[in-house]
């Protein structure tokens, strides 16, 4: 049975605009402008006839699709679309000792080499893993044709990733924003991208000027 997902990254939160690490630990709220851009993502795609509501279990997340969640769409939250967890940089202010850190450790899993990972944080392989439980119900025989998921930006890549088949060393292949959305349509064996990181629903937003 045919089923299209939209999938969006949450709103912005005081940590994005900061550039602090936030990863699975940090439940963070979103700031002003990230409840508009909810808003604004809501404005575009409430007509949607979403059957069901899937979100991480972070509340960044709930706050983004609140207003569908309010209308009564059935929500599930899954620990599956938690963000990659940064392990001991979470909640730290970016510098140049934690920036190299990163561009290390992005150039492993371009590399392949997907086991790595930050003290107590995830691997892309252990991100996957968890995914797949959110796989098993997209795959599902059932009544649902069109699925609203909001997750989070390292898990978003990884996912779209394991939804296309494509290989996790490709995860950066998927650029985002805060609520970008990716549109995929499942036709009951395949997954297929119909609409590559849309922001056309931000135009409405003023230009910020920092």
């Amino acid at each position: 049975m045919k089923k299209t997902l939209f999938i969006i990254r949450h709103g912005e939160t005081d940590l994005n605009k900061r550039g602090v690490v936030q990863g699975r630990g940090m439940d963070t709220n979103l700031n002003d402008h990230g409840r508009a851009q909810a808003e604004a993502f809501y404005q575009a795609y409430k007509d949607v006839p979403f059957d069901k509501i899937y979100t991480s279990t972070l509340k960044r997340t709930h706050q983004t699709v609140k207003q569908f969640i309010d209308s009564n769409i059935p929500w599930t939250q899954y620990p599956g679309l938690d963000e990659l967890g940064w392990g001991i940089y979470e909640g730290l202010e970016s510098n140049d000792q934690i920036k190299n850190e990163f561009v290390n450790i992005l150039g492993k899993w371009s590399a392949g080499e997907l086991h790595h990972k930050f003290d107590k944080g995830e691997s892309p392989l252990e991100v996957k893993e968890r995914q797949l439980t959110v796989l098993e119900k997209l795959i599902e025989v059932n009544d649902d044709k069109n699925i609203l998921i909001c997750m989070h930006g390292r898990a978003l890549r990884l996912f779209l990733c394991l939804l296309t088949n494509k290989p996790l060393t490709e995860m950066d292949s998927f650029p985002h924003l805060n609520t970008t959305l990716y549109k995929v349509e499942f036709d009951g064996k395949d997954f297929h991208i119909v609409d590559f990181n849309n922001t056309d629903h931000l135009k409405s937003l003023p230009i910020r000027f920092e």
